[in-house]
């Protein structure tokens, strides 16, 4: 009797044991958290420029959202040097990487294939910037990697709301000054033409405008532009100069402020920098929504949803007729000086391009049939 009790015990203890064992429950890997580097093109964050836009929106979201932030500023302007950086951020464990500026095509190209689980994120690189660069390194027939988003502008947006409220404020003679013949910067030039002509003949003054129109050659200002800026302003009467194009600017600037002449700002509200030159010299500038780009592709990213981003260029323009605050291409009206062009004007035009009313053409492939007098020069340099 004891030695069937004995088994049936043994038994028991033993399906008991086999019953109770439940299964394990699989966990899925949890996603490694937001670390957000940005990287400088080769300045400062204090360039006043799409370097610090940059910076402070991404380090603002990221205080917002608790993530850990840090920027890398390369040791020199090199693709050389701003891989480098690329490749420290993401030694040191940043999984996140926002670059502004064209200059970090080839960089993208040499390093996002080979970081996949990393996400890049590239401001104002374009689609043309990316492809000569792959085109340079033997690559023909590269793609753009899934762990990449990179925004460009409707540049010639904001050059036609440039070109249109200078007129409005009572500007007949404009000039545009280009940096390099690239995409992005004659979207700006014949954005800019086809802003003015529009408000000329509006006016009834088509006849009355004329625009002066050149490209220097190279984004920055040196004194041979700054001498063709001077036969602008002082011979030829120019009132307004749109300078678009890196730091070629300065060059307009110099020469502005010798005659008390006005220059419109690019890319960033650059009023700060040109009324250093001069009270008032700034009257508006063409903007481009670096801050709200950041913005939302970060939250993309935290939210789950960078599917919309991922492995896209896109252009990036109007996406409110009502809040101008929230698209990508604007004015600054908190800073301009012009009074005779209204806010109130300014978001009607805002609304009539969004609407369709007012058509803006992005056709780089030739000049824009216009009214006024545009004078088209060879490049300076």
């Amino acid at each position: 009797m004891k030695k069937i009790i004995a088994v049936l015990l043994t038994v028991g203890l033993c399906f008991s044991a086999f019953a109770a064992k439940p299964k394990k429950a699989s966990k899925k890997a949890a996603a490694p958290a937001m670390r957000v580097a940005m990287v400088t093109d080769s300045g400062d964050i204090t360039d006043q420029s799409f370097n610090q836009t940059t910076y402070a929106a991404s380090k603002a979201f990221c205080e917002e959202n608790n993530l850990i932030f840090n920027y890398y500023k390369p040791a020199g302007d090199s693709t050389a040097d701003r891989v480098a950086s690329i490749n420290a951020a993401i030694q040191d464990d940043y999984n996140v990487l926002v670059l502004p500026g064209f200059l970090f095509a080839e960089a993208i190209v040499q390093t996002a294939e080979r970081n996949r689980d990393i996400t890049f994120i590239g401001l104002d690189v374009g689609e043309f910037d990316l492809m000569s660069a792959a085109a340079d390194m033997g690559k023909a027939n590269w793609k753009l990697p899934k762990n990449v988003f990179c925004a460009v502008y409707a540049e010639e947006i904001p050059g036609y709301m440039a070109g249109y409220a200078a007129v409005k404020e009572g500007y007949k003679h404009l000039g545009f000054l280009g940096g390099m013949a690239v995409p992005a910067v004659i979207r700006y030039g014949f954005g800019f033409v086809q802003g003015a002509n529009k408000a000329a003949e509006e006016m009834g003054i088509a006849d009355k405008v004329t625009v002066e129109y050149v490209y220097g050659g190279q984004f920055y200002g040196d004194s041979q532009i700054k001498a063709a800026m001077d036969v602008w302003y002082k011979k030829l009467g120019v009132e307004v100069v749109f300078a678009c194009g890196g730091g070629i600017w300065t060059s307009a600037a110099d020469a502005a402020k010798e005659v008390g002449g006005k220059v419109i700002g690019v890319d960033v509200d650059q009023s700060a920098q040109l009324n250093a030159y001069a009270e008032g010299m700034c009257i508006t500038s063409a903007m481009k929504g670096l801050g709200a780009t950041v913005k939302a592709v970060l939250k993309s990213i935290q939210n789950g949803t960078w599917s919309e981003y991922s492995g896209k260029v896109s252009s990036l323009g109007l996406v409110s007729p009502t809040d101008a605050s929230l698209n990508f291409v604007q004015l600054p009206t908190d800073t301009w000086s012009m009074k005779k062009f209204t806010v109130k004007d300014y978001e009607k035009l805002v609304a009539d391009i969004f609407n369709g009313k007012v058509a803006v053409s992005n056709d780089i492939s030739k000049a824009p049939a216009v009214s006024v007098k545009l004078n088209m020069y060879p490049n300076i340099k």
